[in-house]
């Protein structure tokens, strides 16, 4: 009997298949080898703030639980659109994520022209903190409560300055309202990130400035600034002898920022997920939330599509703060 042979129409038909077959498993094989090299987690603002704070204490425990090294990489600057954009334009393979906070929902309301759509070109991985502000002072403007500082502006408009990590973040948005609440004139010292800002609040050379409290709490326990007011609702559980805005004369002030990670739009929903599940994992660590809690940021991870929901409603929620204050 002959050996078997196959006929030469077969042949081509058999090949196309072979290769479709092929194609089809590339994605699931794809996302089963991920990862098998470090990960970027791109941070929008300078070291030493509260977001890298949380980037690299989350950091340390992902490539624990992925098995690669998770490298944070800062690029401040453009009120968190170089950083972010860095992030539109990456390979979207699961090997570069960011970080993301307010600013996020806040641009495309203040930015002409951003170099990614803040919607379609991410993919949502999971909220990480929320965070209230805390209003910290400098030990040359002597005010130790929002009414002194309130009552100090009004005897001499425009000669306290406040510093924010930029025009329209959520630092300057939130001063900008309460500035409003107050009808008090005080003048904006923008500046790239939470860090440096502080350095000069510690040096004298600003007033005053709303700041996360993993950042700010630590330079008052140290004293070399005032922390007069928080800005959640209720007092914070980490420093209850601080008041709110809310009760020092300004009911309707609630202020909270929130940090998240993203990836860039067409990272495969199985990597997504895995990185969904390490952020989960790496949060709930007792050297994440001990450290957290002594900081006085609140762990608040969720799902993909929760965090989708989050960003909606800040972008919502902003489109009417930033013409509230563009308004003043």
């Amino acid at each position: 009997m002959p050996p078997f042979t196959t006929h030469p129409i077969v042949r081509p038909v058999l090949l196309v298949m072979a290769l479709f077959a092929g194609m089809a498993a590339t994605p699931a094989s794809a996302a089963s080898s991920w990862p098998d090299k470090p990960i970027k987690l791109v941070v929008p603002y300078p070291p030493g703030g509260g977001t890298d704070i949380v980037a690299r204490l989350l950091a340390t425990e992902m490539q624990k639980s992925l098995g690669q090294g998770v490298v944070v990489e800062n690029r401040p600057g453009g009120s968190t659109v170089i950083g972010t954009a860095h992030v539109a334009q990456a390979d979207p393979d699961g090997y570069t994520i960011g970080l993301i906070t307010d600013s996020h929902a806040i641009n495309p309301h203040t930015v002409e022209k951003l170099p990614y759509d803040s919607e379609k070109d991410f993919v949502p991985i999971s909220q990480l903190v929320s965070v209230p502000f805390v209003m910290v002072t400098s030990r040359k403007i002597d005010v130790k409560s929002v009414q002194e500082l309130v009552t100090k502006a009004k005897a001499a408009p425009g000669t306290i300055n406040y510093a924010s990590i930029g025009n329209a973040t959520p630092h300057s948005l939130a001063m900008e309202w309460f500035k409003d609440m107050a009808r008090i004139d005080m003048v904006h010292i923008p500046y790239t990130g939470v860090a440096p800002a502080l350095n000069d609040i510690v040096g004298n050379q600003v007033d005053v400035m709303f700041t996360g409290t993993s950042s700010g709490l630590p330079h008052a326990r140290n004293g070399n600034l005032d922390a007069i007011a928080v800005s959640s609702a209720e007092r914070a559980a980490v420093a209850p002898d601080i008041p709110t805005i809310a009760e020092s004369g300004y009911p309707d002030f609630e202020f909270m920022t929130w940090y998240g990670l993203v990836a860039p739009a067409g990272t495969p929903d199985a990597v997504v997920q895995k990185l969904s599940e390490a952020v989960h994992e790496g949060m709930r660590q007792p050297a994440v939330t001990e450290r957290l809690a002594s900081l006085g940021v609140d762990v608040a991870t969720s799902t993909p599509s929760e965090f989708a929901a989050t960003i909606r409603q800040a972008t919502d929620r902003y489109a009417k703060l930033t013409k509230l204050t563009s308004q003043r």
